[in-house]
């Protein structure tokens, strides 16, 4: 009798459990999400576990933020940036495009120079004074905040005349890290979130360059006023403050701000 029971209670609160699971899910809804692609693996991490945690779908579209940015302004449907600076949100918001009170600070980047070879890289970047290269990949500065940091990191160590010739320019960081990973270019200034996991170089061999050598690389998310209502918006902003998101932020190699 007993065992009937407890069978019954355990029935009844299962359906409970999934009654309350289905009307969460039942009040899901879709965010288009715009990323620099410096994020890129991050965001699709996040997406995941935001759809586990919300039951909300992020749907991720990639770009320079420069793109993104002049996409949004010809009105691509995205609902929230995520750029690589700082610069463009608050642009978006002076233009009325962006809603001020959602703006964040959700990740600071650093700038790694990467080779494939696991041999060709010394620990203090001395291969950009030795010039043991044909090709040098950057992001695209005036598109790419990890771009502009390259260029600044060049200007610091006296470098960039002299290599000015090698340099080989493409679309975003993704483009970049691709010229470098097939060989088109022996080393590339790269995000480091693009080559460890877990604080550990995945493959080849890097520098992380020094902070100190260009501007910090703080990249700030916003909501965009034609999400308008639309609660997976709202809801992706509050999920990348969670604990949750700053673990998978900074397994990706990337910094928090203090606050």
């Amino acid at each position: 009798m007993r065992s009937s029971r407890r069978s019954t209670l355990l029935a009844a609160a299962s359906a409970l459990l999934l009654g309350l699971v289905l009307i969460s899910r039942g009040e899901s809804a879709e965010v288009q999400v715009a990323v620099a692609s410096n994020f890129a693996a991050p965001a699709k991490s996040l997406a995941r576990a935001f759809h586990r945690t919300t039951g909300h779908r992020a749907v991720i579209s990639l770009g320079a933020t420069g793109k993104l940015y002049a996409q949004i302004r010809q009105g691509a449907p995205y609902e929230v940036l995520l750029a690589a600076d700082a610069a463009t949100p608050a642009k978006l918001i002076d233009e009325g495009l962006a809603l001020a009170d959602t703006r964040m600070t959700y990740a600071i980047g650093r700038l790694v120079l990467w080779s494939r070879d696991t041999d060709r890289m010394d620990s203090n970047g001395k291969i950009l004074s030795q010039g043991q290269f044909r090709r040098l990949a950057i992001a695209n500065p005036k598109l790419a905040p990890y771009g502009a940091a390259a260029v600044q990191t060049l200007q610091a160590l006296g470098a960039l005349e002299r290599l000015r010739s090698r340099l080989v320019e493409a679309a975003n960081i993704n483009q970049t890290f691709q010229f470098v990973a097939s060989g088109n270019a022996e080393v590339g200034f790269v995000a480091l979130s693009q080559v460890t996991r877990h604080d550990r170089l995945q493959k080849g061999s890097a520098w992380i360059v020094p902070a100190n050598l260009h501007d910090p690389i703080i990249q700030e998310a916003v909501v965009l006023k034609r999400a308008g209502r639309n609660p997976a918006a709202q809801a992706w902003i509050r999920y990348l403050a969670s604990n949750s998101a700053h673990e998978i932020i900074r397994s990706y190699g990337y910094e928090l701000p203090r606050s």
